[in-house]
Formats: C-alpha cells, sequence, structure tokens
C-alpha cells in the first residue's frame, strides 16, 4: 500500500505528499501572501527564471540554459507553524564532482528578524537518488509568529514550489528589505554560487543577509561573456548598486580587453548615478600571468571611468580576497570558493558596497 496521500491546495488542484504531518496545508509559493525575489516575474510564468526568454534565449548557448537555474531566488513568509516543508518539482537534476547536492538543487531556511538580520535554519536536504523533485520537511518549534526566507538553489531549474504548513496556522507575507531596489550581480559561474553547500552561503546571499538588501543573482556558469544584448538588458533595469564581477568567463584577455569596458559603458550611458562595483578574480594564483593581464584590463576600465568623472565607480583587487589566514582553504579546484572563500569575497564586496551606498542609507 502507498503511503501517498493528497492535500488539496486549492479547488483546482490536489499536491501528492509522503510527509507524514497530519495536518498539514500546502500553498504555492507564486500566490499571495508570499513574496518572491530575485527570479523573472515569478507569478505570471510558468516556470521559474533569471531573464525573460527574449534575453535568455539569444545570449549565448549557455546562458540558454542557465538563465532556467535559480540561484539567488528566494521566497519570503511569515508564519506560526511548527515546521515548514518544501515540495518542489524540477526538470532535471544538476549533478557536479565538486559541488554539494545540498547548494546546486537544495533549498534552504533562515529565520529572519525584525531588525534586519537572518539566522540559518536547516537545509531542505535533497535524498541523492532525486530524480525530479523533492519533499523535505523542518520542524521549527512553537513561537508564535516568525518571517522566514527560502533560498532556492543555485544551479537547478524549478518548476513550481510549494510551502508545507499547518493547516490552521497564520501565514503572511515576509519581511521587506530596506530599499525597493536590488542589487544586481554579472559573472561567472562564482558569482552564480559554484561550490557553495548551500544557496544561502554563495556570497550574495551573506551580503544581503548582513546588509538586509535585495538582490539579482546573474551569473551564468562559462557563459559570462558581457555581450551587448545582456550588457543592455542589465542597463534597462532599475537598481540599487552594480558589482561587476565579469573576468573569468571572457575566453582571452584580448576578450576581456574588447568588452569589459564596453559593458561599463553602455550601463553608465542609462545608470550615470548608480554605484558601479567592479572586481578581478580571486583565484589569482590559478594563472598568475593571465591574472595579472586580466587585471590590468579590469584597472583600466577603473582609471577610464575615474578619468571620464565617474566618482561613483569603485574597484576590487581580487588578488587579495583569499590572501591571509586559511587562503588554501578557499577553493574547492583551485578556482571555485568553499564557504570560506565565500565568506571571505562577502566581507570584500561588502566593504565596499556599504560605502557606495553610504548616501542611500545615512
Amino acid at each position: 500500500m502507498s503511503d501517498n496521500k493528497f492535500i488539496e491546495v486549492d479547488k483546482n488542484m490536489v499536491v501528492e505528499t509522503t510527509i507524514a504531518e497530519p495536518d498539514i496545508k500546502f500553498y504555492d509559493v507564486r500566490r499571495a501572501p508570499f513574496d518572491i525575489y530575485g527570479l523573472y516575474e515569478p507569478q505570471t510564468e510558468p516556470v521559474f527564471k533569471r531573464l525573460p526568454d527574449e534575453i535568455g534565449q539569444n545570449t549565448n548557448s549557455g546562458v540558454k540554459r542557465l538563465y532556467l537555474m535559480t540561484a539567488g531566488g528566494r521566497v519570503r513568509f511569515s508564519t506560526d507553524s511548527s515546521y515548514i516543508a518544501i515540495k518542489c518539482s524540477m526538470p532535471y537534476i544538476t549533478r557536479y564532482s565538486h559541488m554539494q547536492l545540498t547548494g546546486t538543487s537544495g533549498f534552504d531556511l533562515f529565520e529572519d528578524t525584525e531588525e534586519g538580520g537572518s539566522r540559518f535554519v536547516r537545509p531542505f536536504k535533497p535524498d541523492v537518488t532525486i530524480k525530479d523533485g523533492y519533499e523535505s520537511v523542518i520542524k521549527v518549534g512553537e513561537g508564535g509568529m516568525r518571517h522566514y526566507t527560502i533560498n532556492f538553489p543555485t544551479y537547478n531549474p524549478v518548476n513550481w514550489l510549494y510551502i508545507g504548513l499547518q493547516e490552521d496556522a497564520k501565514v503572511e507575507g515576509g519581511l521587506k528589505y530596506r530599499s525597493p531596489l536590488p542589487v544586481y550581480y554579472y559573472g561567472s559561474s562564482i558569482t552564480q554560487g559554484a561550490c557553495s553547500s548551500r544557496p544561502g552561503n554563495a556570497y550574495q546571499s551573506i551580503i544581503s543577509r548582513r546588509q538586509n538588501l535585495d538582490f539579482v543573482n546573474l551569473g551564468f556558469s562559462g557563459s559570462g561573456r558581457a555581450e551587448e544584448i545582456i550588457a543592455n538588458y542589465i542597463a534597462e533595469q532599475k537598481m540599487l548598486a552594480f558589482v561587476c564581477d565579469y573576468d573569468h568567463n571572457a575566453p582571452t584577455p584580448e576578450y576581456l580587453n574588447d568588452t569589459h569596458c564596453r559593458l561599463y559603458k553602455i550601463f553608465r550611458e542609462k545608470n550615470p548615478d548608480v554605484p558601479y562595483i567592479m572586481l578581478s578574480r580571486p583565484d589569482y594564483d590559478n594563472n598568475i600571468n593571465e591574472s595579472i593581464m586580466r587585471r590590468e584590463v579590469i584597472v583600466n576600465t577603473y582609471r577610464y571611468a575615474r578619468e571620464s568623472g565617474d566618482k561613483n565607480v569603485w574597484y576590487i583587487d581580487g588578488e587579495g580576497i583569499f590572501r591571509g589566514p586559511d587562503e588554501d582553504l578557499c577553493t574547492v579546484d583551485g578556482t571555485h570558493p568553499t564557504d570560506i572563500g565565500f565568506l571571505k569575497m562577502a566581507d570584500a564586496i561588502e566593504r565596499i558596497l556599504v560605502r557606495a551606498l553610504r548616501h542611500d542609507f545615512s
């Protein structure tokens, strides 16, 4: 006999579940009162995505696949339920030898505070045998209304997500970020979140929790190449600040030279006052000679901007990010950060972001 049971979400939809809680009720996160951040028009799209189709389908072959991965996606809500469950559908499961499944395909849960901080609760751990989605439940205990954020996977597409709560629990919208405008991040696999052990350990998520800021992750593994179509799209978005983590995926230093300053110019033409933060790659020792050439390209963009009178542009030297204690613990494979590496990246970028936004929140 099957242990599955069927839970009505609304009059038109029933969810099958194996979760044992007898009083569970599922909610579609695309519907009120849940608040979704970091994803493109999630209330109207049949699948979650990070870009509109006309950009995602036409930038390059890598972005065509990767824009459907949910890096940086979050859902926020408040509830007094003593447990929180998820049930998600995925078209396939992403598996890499150097990445943990809890990061690539898992969700994790944080409790948010009125003061703006967040505390890690637990991950919704996927089973190693998952094929097209999974269920998981976390007991959070009694304690009245509390505020939560669930982070979406960094390297997996998600078709739909339901949240399961006690049937008689209150459910309300989540806490708001301190600005309605997000910080945008553009770059490579590192930007996308490889190889954080959980989605909440990617550097943007760390900064977001510390500073109570919304963000959009436009990291595209192996495919962040600053084509004009993606540069123009980014330039058209409303944002609080732009972090240009574009270096790694330029095939050569010469390609980087042809595209790095162009990206800055396209952005600045439509956003003369938005803080622009650029950084060179942190795995400097991976290929020192090439790293020197690439860094010079980025420094030249910064010099051009400053000499053009731009007082709201910032540069972070990637060579120093991993330096110091525990620098040998900062990457999985010489390139992609561990959680320690991401923490150091968050520290470095946050310091500059706080300075860049001092007038917005002073």
